[in-house]
Parts: structure tokens; sequence; C-alpha cells
């Protein structure tokens, strides 16, 4: 979909938001727009740029209503579709933020799906040089700035653990050491995958993560919380 500007309304639909909330969020400078003649217009790839920034901000209610707002009104486990069991490693052999993001790519590559590993690996360059994709509690959700289709034949995840955690420009400035890749072919896919992470984040799953070295574990710890939080819906 083109990068086109959006009104008031229908940003509020775009991302799942009450339109007198977004208004408030926009006169108050938070949200990336301006006026047009006295009416809010939102360029979408800011938006996008913003969503990816902020969304862990935003407290669970608004991230769930961005889920909604993404999907197609389908619950389904989207995170469980796109991490494969080769795309799991808890022992990253990563010590620094580049050599991460190169690990990253390369662990993609184990799934067969990955087309072009030197691109994915550059655009990941650029969103960390950006800003970061670190959350507070050592968890980094490490995507292209946009969604890159040309780079895997389909929408991927991989999950992955570096033993002590290392630098990665953290909000609450602490050590990262859980990160998941998501490489994704649009972007209502894109803020859908981040929005349902986002959910299954906020459980105990980081802790239960942390005290296993073996992928399969990993793996299936994760797919519960998913299902877990599909089934209280």
């Amino acid at each position: 979909m083109p990068y086109r500007n959006m009104t008031l309304d229908e940003l509020a639909r775009h991302i799942g938001m009450d339109a007198r909330e977004v208004r408030r969020l926009a006169n108050r400078g938070v949200l990336p727009g301006r006026q047009v003649r006295g009416e809010w217009r939102f360029n979408r790839a800011q938006m996008l740029d913003w969503l990816q920034r902020e969304m862990h901000s935003l407290g669970e209610k608004h991230i769930r209503n961005l889920e909604q707002a993404t999907s197609d009104g389908q619950e389904t486990t989207i995170v469980g579709s796109l991490l494969a069991a080769e795309a799991v490693d808890m022992n990253l052999p990563a010590k620094s933020r580049a050599s991460v993001l190169r690990e990253l790519a390369s662990l993609a590559e184990r799934t067969g799906l990955v087309y072009d590993r030197v691109s994915l690996i550059e655009a990941l360059e650029e969103r960390e040089a950006t800003r970061s994709t670190a959350l507070p509690n050592g968890i980094a959700l490490p995507h292209p700035r946009r969604p890159l289709p040309y780079a895997t034949a389909e929408p991927l995840l991989c999950l992955a653990r570096t033993p002590g955690g290392i630098p990665f420009s953290a909000p609450d400035r602490k050590l990262t050491d859980l990160f998941v890749l998501v490489v994704s072919h649009d972007e209502r896919q894109h803020l859908h995958v981040l929005a349902r992470l986002s959910q299954i984040f906020l459980t105990d799953l980081p802790v239960a993560l942390r005290e296993t070295d073996d992928a399969e574990v990993a793996l299936t710890l994760v797919l519960q919380t998913e299902r877990q939080l599909l089934a209280r819906r």
C-alpha cells in the first residue's frame, strides 16, 4: 500500500484506537502528524516508524486493539505459524550488536527461506542505526525498517538467546539476551506480528526462556504462551 497521508479517523481505524485518543495524542505532539487547513494528517511511513518504536509503551489494551485492527478477524497462532524449529537457537554465538544481527540472519538461513542474506543484514543494521529495537527487560525484536518481501520466500521469525546478554541500547539501559527476528512481507502483517510478540512477552515467557538451553523446549514455551493468550479471549 502506498505511503499516503491518513486522516485522523483513518489512523484511528488503522491502529485500533479511539479517534478521541488519537486527537489527544496528536494535540500533545506525541503522534507524528501535521495539520492541513485545521485537520490532522498522518504519513503512513512516519506512523509505521512511530509504532515500531513506541508499541511497547502503549499499554496492553492499546497493543491488543492494534493487533485486532491489523488482523484478518481470525484469532490465529501467527507466531507459531512463522517460527520454525530450525529458527530457534538458545545459545547464539554473538557478543556484540553487529554479531547478533549477522547470527540472526544466519539462523534465518537455516529455514531455507532466505533469498538475500546481505540485504537482510543491511536492512537490520539500518534499522538499528535509526533506533534500537531493544525493549525493557532484556528483550529485542530486530526487524527491517520496512517490510522486506524480496529478501525471503515467506515471512519468518527467529528466536535466539545470547548467554550473558549484550549491550543493545535498551531503554532501561540493561543488557539484552532474548531476540526475536521479524521479517514480514507487508505493513499490516508486520504490525500484527509485533503486537502479538509484545503481548506474549508481557507474560512469564522471558523467565521461562532464560531457564532452558533446549531449542525444542523454547519453541514449545512460545507456542504454549501464544495459545494460552488466545484461549483467554
